[in-house]
């Protein structure tokens, strides 16, 4: 009769409790398994972001020295076309004098 109330009280209680405590154990496995991958997505999302960021802003460096490169050739010929046209002002101005 004992052995028969034990394995009642196993059935009854013991497994169900078992069953119940092992579920709770699978869904916080669970939700600890999405909160990484969710914080591991986030970290490569972010370290992409920063290289891509990194990326754009040297290329920009890199076209904004090229403008500045371009303008100042643009300046000097500008400079050596003014350096011609004072000369030659000069010079017409002089055949004009004599």
């Amino acid at each position: 009769m004992m052995k028969l109330a034990v394995i009642v009280i196993v059935k009854e209680v013991v497994l169900p409790a078992a069953a119940a405590v092992a579920a709770a154990v699978v869904v916080v496995v669970g939700v600890v398994l999405v909160v990484v991958v969710v914080v591991v997505v986030v970290v490569v999302v972010d370290v992409v972001i920063t290289a891509v960021v990194a990326l754009v802003k040297v290329a920009a460096a890199e076209v904004m020295v090229a403008l500045v490169a371009a303008a100042v050739k643009v300046l000097v010929i500008a400079a050596e076309v003014a350096a011609v046209v004072v000369v030659v002002v000069v010079v017409v101005a002089v055949v004009i004098a004599i």
